[in-house]
């Protein structure tokens, strides 16, 4: 194996963004500031989310930021701060650094993810279940 996973945290971490929870507290409810659950739907339900959070799987999230493709999301083209999360870090680094190549500049993500927000004490909801 040329390169496993620890060493693509590593290199993402050293190149993006990483908020601590204090901080991504501070930014939750502005109008500038979008938070993106990369989590698994059956995560979300579980769980809960960030209030107001949107959701998008990580494994949809290159052909949901591309304007081009046929998947693409408005709210990626939205000139707006993004704080990806997970539910402890590894996937939001990852996907804030691919959300950067993309060119996304003002992307960001949750120092240990949903699990730290949740500990800290953030708010959370129980997102309604699609019929």
């Amino acid at each position: 194996m040329k390169k496993g996973y620890k060493q693509m945290l590593e290199e993402a971490r050293a190149r993006i963004r990483t908020l601590p929870v204090d901080e991504a507290l501070g930014l939750q409810g502005r109008d500038d500031v979008v938070f993106v659950d990369l989590r698994d739907p059956r995560e979300v339900e579980r769980e809960g989310r960030i209030p107001g959070a949107f959701h998008c799987t990580r494994g949809m999230l290159e052909f949901w930021i591309d304007p081009e493709s046929p998947y693409h999301k408005p709210v990626f083209a939205e000139d707006k701060q993004f704080v990806f999360y997970c539910a402890s870090g590894w996937r939001s680094a990852l996907a804030t650094q691919t959300a950067l190549d993309m060119g996304l500049e003002r992307a960001a993500h949750i120092e240990g993810g949903f699990t730290a927000w949740r500990d800290t004490g953030g708010p959370t909801e129980t997102p309604q279940r699609k019929k």
